[in-house]
């Protein structure tokens, strides 16, 4: 009997013991236990194929059963070094990171090599790991992040920058023809191509557009509110034209603003949080001057390869149609996109939702149907970001297969996304309908 393997990892995780510091409010496995922790570490599905997939066989079921099972004793030790090293993190008055991202192999292989944290040198060795581990920072952290755009003179000093840069702006532009049929020429040779080396019309379209700086003028004409589909249609912006980036003191991966309306500090921030060795990004001012130029460029971007890349994503995201059902007309890369996005099951459910909002008004589910009306919105804002973080680690996308890979990943990753929000709404129903039950028979 095939089953969700989600659903599987969720019930024998449930049976293990002393296991909480690594589990969600509902006492399955937290998204990065699975995903730092179970798959990469426990299951391995690319050497134990047998845990691979979304849906496991009745082999799958008792290989992730057994491997789950087998390694209980060193799970229930990585949530104890895991508790101990967020103890001692907040004795040492440590902020900067993600404590699950940081520490959560460390604390699988201190499990492994030594069992269990002891009373006398447990806490010794948790001081060192986290001074190892944060010592790879360098000075790279957003305490100093803050410190140094909060000191008052560097504050003005920085702020004149800002208004500098945003002035020279190249807002002058020459009549420039619309190339968005060249973008879907090219993305159709890229789509169509996939999984094969030969890639030469594709080739040839992206050289072309790019030694046209097509991206740069598509990211000049953002910059003005009556460009038609403007920055504000597209998702990248609150306003009816992108304002000059503030400064900014403070920011929360939960509330980021949209990508041409985030401050400096939003800016480097997620930077610093994405990197995985932040030794390797340049220091803190230099990164600072080197955003407050990116800021103020066309698409918030440096590199022509990537505005490109944005340019050629706008192209692409406004055919997006996961709520339709005909693919007559469309592009091959659209129809690649369009085609998946439509046998998504969550998708069937907000089609419905669409023609009957009253089914879930205002929850998690019309959330995601909204999303579906303006896919271009979410796909567009996830794309920024992917091509900022290249930007910021100077990786272009001179190769078209990757430049592909890129667009047509962002579109796997939102399409995740949502699949995760409609799984956490269900659940959550789930868990309330028990309780009523159960409630219900108490009474």
């Amino acid at each position: 009997m095939r089953r969700p393997r989600d659903t599987v990892l969720d019930e024998v995780w449930r049976g293990l013991d002393g296991v909480a510091a690594l589990s969600g409010a509902q006492g399955g496995p937290l998204r990065r236990t699975v995903k730092l922790i179970l798959d990469p570490l426990v299951l391995r599905p690319v050497q134990n194929p047998l845990c691979a997939g979304p849906i496991l066989t009745a082999e799958g079921v008792a290989e992730v059963t057994a491997r789950l099972r087998a390694a209980a004793p060193v799970l229930r030790a990585t949530a104890e070094w895991f508790t101990l090293l967020k103890q001692v993190r907040r004795t040492l008055r440590i902020t900067d990171g993600n404590p699950q991202d940081l520490y959560f192999q460390r604390c699988f292989e201190l499990a492994s090599t030594g069992g269990a944290p002891d009373r006398l040198r447990g806490k010794r060795i948790a001081e060192a790991t986290l001074s190892e581990l944060h010592g790879f920072t360098a000075g790279r952290t957003t305490r100093a992040l803050r410190e140094y755009l909060t000191e008052p003179a560097r504050t003005r000093e920085l702020t004149g920058a800002v208004q500098v840069a945003w002035q020279r702006r190249p807002l002058v532009e020459t009549e420039y023809p619309d190339r968005t049929g060249e973008f879907i020429e090219m993305l159709d040779a890229c789509a169509a191509a996939r999984g094969r080396s030969a890639r030469s019309g594709a080739g040839a379209a992206h050289a072309r557009l790019l030694s046209d700086h097509a991206g740069t003028h598509s990211g000049i004409r953002l910059w003005f509110a009556e460009t038609s589909p403007g920055a504000q249609y597209l998702g990248l912006t609150e306003h009816p034209a992108p304002p000059p980036p503030p400064l900014g003191s403070t920011a929360s991966t939960a509330t980021l603003a949209r990508p041409f309306d985030r401050s400096i500090y939003e800016r480097v921030f997620t930077v610093l949080q994405a990197a995985l060795d932040r030794a390797d990004l340049p220091t803190v001012p230099d990164l600072v001057g080197a955003e407050i130029a990116r800021s103020c460029a066309p698409w918030a971007l440096l590199d022509e390869s990537l505005r490109l890349a944005a340019a050629a994503g706008v192209a692409l995201a406004l055919g997006l149609r996961p709520l339709g059902d005909d693919p007559s007309g469309e592009s091959v890369a659209r129809q690649v996109i369009n085609g998946r996005w439509r046998r998504e099951a969550y998708v069937l459910q907000a089609r419905r939702l669409a023609v009957r909002p009253e089914d879930d008004p205002g929850g998690p589910l019309a959330a995601v149907a909204a999303d579906l009306r303006t896919p271009w919105q979410p796909y567009l804002r996830r794309l920024w970001v992917r091509l900022h973080g290249r930007d910021v680690r100077e990786l272009p996308l001179s190769e078209t297969g990757e430049f592909w890979d890129v667009l047509d990943g962002v579109a796997r990753s939102v399409m995740l996304d949502h699949r995760m929000r409609v799984k956490q709404a269900l659940s959550a129903d789930l868990a309330g309908a028990q309780d009523d039950s159960t409630e219900s028979r108490a009474s």
